[in-house]
């Protein structure tokens, strides 16, 4: 490790733009990118905003930590799909609960009442072609422009990530997966 002296100056001046709604990306192979949206999510809920958060993979009856934590705060999350393709006894039947899920998500969106929608794992049915990568794009470019929306997963669409205002590529360095230890509740869940 080096050691280096703090910075005594501001390394950047104050932007002078104006504060609009963001589009926010979290993707890549490491671990992270849900997580990171929860964390958003929490601090505009921690500000008084109005938050919801729709998970395109996980089932509608899923308890995982966050399911927990979030209801105990009073923050609507709301499981879209039916786990993960490799779990789906229909992949006809995937397809159609993430088209179900993006009409609700979409119309999140657009009505303006929320200050942030969490949209994660959102890249699996758009690269599966289960939804109109064209319909999100227009959806993210007339929603109103307070709206903030933060989309999750591995291999996000170049054309998501050129609208983006903001992405973070997650990349993976070392995962204990990998080295044979399994998920692990309050972890991975």
């Amino acid at each position: 490790m080096q050691i280096e002296t703090p910075p005594t100056e501001k390394p950047y001046d104050k932007p002078e733009g104006e504060r609009r709604g963001l589009v926010i990306v979290h993707t890549g192979d490491g671990k992270g990118k849900s997580t990171a949206a929860f964390g958003l999510a929490l601090r505009a809920h921690g500000r008084g905003k109005a938050v919801k958060i729709f998970q395109f993979m996980k089932v509608p009856s899923a308890r995982f930590g966050e399911h927990r934590m979030f209801e105990h705060l009073g923050i609507p999350i709301e499981g879209l799909g039916d786990g993960f393709s490799w779990k789906s006894k229909d992949l006809d039947h995937s397809a159609q609960l993430a088209r179900d899920g993006w009409d609700k998500a979409r119309a999140a969106i657009l009505s303006g009442d929320n200050f942030l929608v969490v949209l994660d794992e959102i890249t699996y049915p758009l690269i599966y072609g289960w939804l109109p990568l064209d319909g999100l794009l227009q959806t993210l470019r007339t929603r109103p422009s307070h709206v903030h929306v933060c989309l999750t997963g591995r291999r996000c669409p170049p054309e998501i990530i050129e609208l983006a205002d903001t992405v973070t590529e997650m990349t993976l360095v070392k995962h204990a997966f990998k080295a044979g230890i399994p998920a692990q509740r309050g972890i991975e869940d």
